[in-house]
Order: C-alpha cells, then structure tokens, then sequence
C-alpha cells in the first residue's frame, strides 16, 4: 500500500512511499532538487522504518528547522502511528 505525506518547510510538497515487511520502499519526492531526493531514495531503500527515522529525523537544511531527509522520517512516524 502507497502511503502519501503532506511536507512542511521545505521545497517538495509531497512524499510517497511504500513499507513492505518494515522496510522502505518506492520513496517519491515531488518538487525540490532531484538529485539529492534520487540520493535519499536510493539510500533509505530496503531499511527498517525504524532505521530511517533514527538516522534523518531532525536533519536540518541550513537555517531552516527541517529538510527533505527529516521530513521522510516525519512521514514515516506518521505512518507508525497510523499503523498502531
């Protein structure tokens, strides 16, 4: 099942991304720099969720308070939680 996140802060505006035996797989960014969400992409797949948001969650972009890789780990808690 695709799951789909709204982002907040930062220049995508939308994350897709499917999780299979608990692990990530297909992430999508939509907008924003390419290569460095082809970079996110190729290396958060086939990790644990749990992994992913250990390692991106509170990345920050320069001044701004997010970026792309905190984001997808935002996104992956969202869906933790919608799991439960």
């Amino acid at each position: 099942m695709a799951y789909s996140y709204k982002p907040t802060g930062i220049c995508a505006g939308q994350i897709d991304f499917d999780v299979q035996d608990g692990k990530v797989e297909n992430v999508r960014f939509y907008g924003g720099c390419p290569g460095n969400h082809i970079g996110i992409q190729n290396l958060v797949e086939g990790m644990p969720v749990d992994f992913v948001i250990e390692r991106l969650k509170g990345v920050r972009c320069g001044n701004r308070p997010s970026s792309c890789p905190d984001q997808l780990a935002r996104a992956l808690e969202e869906y933790k939680k919608l799991e439960k």
